[in-house]
């Protein structure tokens, strides 16, 4: 672990300095407000036609804004996921491509610490993305929305203290595979030969492990992908958005949510040694 503290510094330089970094922090809010303005205007294009014909489509349960603040972070957090594991791979390969990974070898900079600087360094990009996207998602709800029990008839169907547990609970749940994401980033990153290998074949996998987790059964659940929010998402915040709308046909497996907290953090580990073994081998 020699050089560690040097290694993650030198992270956070290029960081500050680069697309790349910003575009981590920043894509997710702004997909996130693009999805509820367009969402607003086709809802506000709908209520004039129903004004117009006489006819009303858009009732309480439709317009509670914790539904469309759900939405919004399984967009955020889908889209985080994809940039994380396309940075991951990225960061290694390019330095060794442009040889800026000698120079920090040159330093002292042990081959592990520099692994590991990466790999805190994209968490902390991480946690910055999922601050702002949680920040913009619930204040972009809230003036597009008006926040608010679930309501029908007069009837009370979910309170708000039952609302936010269930989204507490699922946004833990969603983002609980985004370490394991990192690390697998990583571990292309390590074992590819060029800098478009490895964004290419990390996000290949990433997109084919999505499309064929429904194939798997239930072996899929050993697997950290199914638990995150993806193009087709299995994730638990699918099923929160499904209940802070109402909806009571949702099924709550609790074997599920126990491996969705278990599965991802063991694969973590597995990915960073494999990375830790690959990179003491290779020619960088």
């Amino acid at each position: 672990m020699n050089g560690f503290g040097t290694a993650l510094r030198a992270e956070f330089y290029v960081s500050l300095r680069s697309f790349s970094g910003k575009l981590i922090v920043l894509a997710p809010s702004i997909l996130v407000m693009i999805q509820y303005l367009i969402t607003k205007l086709s809802e506000t294009g709908q209520q004039a036609r129903d004004s117009l014909l006489g006819s009303s489509s858009f009732s309480e349960l439709s317009s509670n804004a914790y539904g469309y603040y759900v939405d919004g972070m399984s967009t955020g957090i889908t889209l985080l996921g994809l940039l994380l594991v396309a940075y991951a791979a990225f960061s290694i390969s390019s330095d060794r491509d442009t040889g800026v990974i000698r120079h920090l070898l040159i330093r002292r900079i042990s081959r592990s610490a520099l692994l590991i600087a990466k790999l805190v360094h994209i968490h902390c990009l991480a946690a910055l993305s999922l601050l702002l996207l949680t920040f913009v998602t619930y204040f972009g709800c809230g003036l597009l929305w008006e926040y608010g029990a679930i309501v029908e008839d007069g009837f009370e169907l979910i309170s708000v203290d039952e609302i936010t547990t269930e989204i507490s609970l699922g946004i833990k749940l969603a983002l609980t595979p985004l370490p394991a994401a990192i690390a697998f980033g990583l571990l292309v990153s390590v074992c590819t030969q060029s800098t478009t290998q490895a964004v290419t074949s990390a996000l290949g996998i990433t997109i084919l492990l999505d499309v064929f987790k429904s194939m798997l059964g239930d072996y899929a659940y050993y697997l950290y992908a199914t638990f995150q929010p993806s193009l087709l998402d299995q994730s638990y915040l699918q099923d929160v958005s499904r209940i802070v709308r109402g909806y009571s046909d949702v099924l709550i497996d609790d074997r599920v949510q126990q491996l969705n907290l278990w599965v991802p953090l063991p694969e973590m580990v597995v990915f960073l040694i494999v990375g830790l073994f690959i990179i003491q081998r290779r020619k960088l």
